[in-house]
């Protein structure tokens, strides 16, 4: 048996037909745009149909610093009509035209540095950076404090914003693929110096406070894998200088006799001469 159900069509959207009376309205849709002068209205582009007897007419904009805009005139008309009226004029972008960029909320616009002494940086009440501090987080060091009677702030980091800051850390200046820790050797890494001080809480594990006053990056916090030729134990090492030995000024390998002549007097005549001529 065969299904005996509904059956339904997609309904297919029929492109609008070009009126051909509001198409040849050029002329009443160029003396439409009189917000400037007619010399800034170039050549008619094109007539683009909009819907049953709706028409745009395209005109070329000739305005300073508008490269690429064009004009927009829409025109109609009732049926059976051959008057032609004025819906709208707007200029409008085209596909190579120079756009403004984007708006963007403020807060989004805000780079590390641009906030100067007496500004203001409000806070959104719902960033989801933070979180209230009556709320147990998953960081032992923030509930210590937040738990405190008259001690906790009204709102301190959420898992979220712990995560961004630690990303943006890390992917930073002061991370491990910093240009001064890429040169730095590989042993010389902030988890291991001495000035290195950690962080407490969740971030501990990862990242701490420079303390080294001739390091580069003192008083900041660096990764746990950041480096610098700074580091507490990097030791000069004293090359060893070769001894060069001195030049022979005698030689006592071997011993001359050597004959003494006695003055008279100074020894007995009968007694005999002493070895090696020494009297």
């Amino acid at each position: 048996m065969g299904n005996n159900g509904y059956v339904t069509r997609p309904a297919s959207a029929r492109a609008p037909r070009l009126d051909q009376v509001c198409a040849a309205a050029v002329e009443v849709a160029r003396a439409a745009i009189t917000e400037v002068d007619p010399a800034d209205v170039g050549e008619h582009l094109q007539a683009v149909a909009e819907g049953d007897r709706l028409v745009t007419h395209y005109f070329e904009c000739r305005l300073a610093g508008y490269r690429g805009w064009r004009w927009a005139v829409t025109v109609t008309r009732v049926p059976r009509s051959r008057n032609v009226t004025i819906c709208e004029t707007v200029l409008l972008p085209g596909a190579d035209a120079l756009l403004a960029p984007g708006w963007v909320p403020w807060q989004e616009r805000l780079k590390p540095g641009d906030l100067g002494p007496g500004d203001l940086l409000p806070t959104p009440p719902d960033d989801e950076r933070l979180a209230p501090g009556y709320l147990l987080s998953d960081d032992p060091a923030v509930e210590e404090t937040a738990w405190e009677l008259g001690l906790g702030r009204p709102r301190v980091l959420s898992r979220e914003g712990r995560s961004e800051a630690a990303q943006r850390w890390y992917d930073g200046d002061h991370g491990p693929n910093a240009a001064i820790s890429v040169a730095a050797p590989a042993a010389a890494r902030c988890g291991t110096c001495g000035f290195y001080l950690p962080l407490a809480g969740a971030l501990r594990q990862a990242f701490g406070a420079c303390g080294n006053f001739y390091a580069p990056d003192d008083g900041r916090v660096v990764s746990a894998d950041h480096g610098c030729g700074a580091h507490s134990e990097t030791l000069a090492e004293t090359a060893e200088t070769p001894v060069d030995e001195m030049p022979t000024v005698y030689d006592d390998s071997a011993v001359e006799a050597m004959s003494v002549s006695r003055a008279p007097g100074s020894v007995e005549a009968a007694e005999p001469a002493e070895p090696y001529g020494h009297p």
